[in-house]
């Protein structure tokens, strides 16, 4: 057998000790795990910022409120995915305003406060449910990716301890001697980092998008609290 085949990833593999073995594999079940994350979190927010532009046109574009939120609400009938995190904020806004307007009755004194608040509360509550589903498997990312190299690296240590170990038994230690059970090991710290350098990457990527959307979010609550505000008046 050659020097190479000795030495291919496989053979190491195959060779490391058991517990190096272990270590390996969870490594590699974190890292499928976080490449499935991130893929399901693009999608997510890429469809996330496409309705919220998509409903912004809308909302600005000077038509009846009224309508918009009709068109909402039979949105919200088809399904959760026919409307976006704007649109839903924008509807329980709009549901609680009718809500407390319609429980007001004919009364003169109305109090625009009380309407106000009611639909502001009614988004927040709408605002923090979307940003918990665009948080969602964030921390995961962020654990994988601060948490792996370590992983990686008890397993780097442990099989260098074995190598060294083995030395024991040989008359001549030698370079080739330890060579394969160090690569062994080494090959844990370089899975390690093949699971923590996507996560990290994907983690201040998504994180830096869910907070451009989550300022969007209260801008809009902001001004439709705004025009809220005026009809209540």
């Amino acid at each position: 057998m050659t020097v190479t085949q000795d030495l291919s990833f496989l053979t190491l593999i195959t060779n490391a000790s058991i517990l190096v073995q272990l270590v390996m594999l969870l490594l590699l079940a974190v890292s499928v795990m976080s490449w499935t994350y991130i893929f399901r979190k693009m999608f997510a927010i890429r469809s996330a910022r496409a309705q919220t532009e998509e409903f912004e046109r809308a909302f600005w574009s000077g038509g009846n409120l009224t309508e918009l939120y009709q068109g909402t609400t039979s949105n919200r009938r088809r399904g959760a995915g026919a409307t976006g995190a704007m649109e839903r904020i924008f509807a329980a806004g709009m549901d609680e305003f009718s809500k407390i307007k319609a429980s007001a009755g004919h009364k003169a004194n109305t109090d625009s406060a009380a309407l106000l608040d009611g639909s502001r509360r009614a988004m927040r509550a709408a605002y923090q449910r979307e940003m918990d589903a665009l948080e969602s498997h964030l921390a995961f990312l962020a654990s994988v990716g601060s948490v792996s190299p370590y992983v990686g690296l008890f397993g780097t240590v442990w099989g260098i301890m074995n190598a060294f170990r083995g030395l024991a038994n040989v008359q001549q230690a030698t370079l080739a001697a330890v060579a394969p059970g160090i690569a062994e090991a080494l090959i844990a710290t370089a899975i390690g980092l093949f699971a923590a350098i996507p996560a990290v990457v994907a983690y201040n990527r998504f994180a830096h998008d869910v907070d451009r959307l989550a300022i969007r979010f209260e801008s809009f609550i902001e001004e439709f609290s705004n025009i809220l505000q005026r009809q209540a008046r």
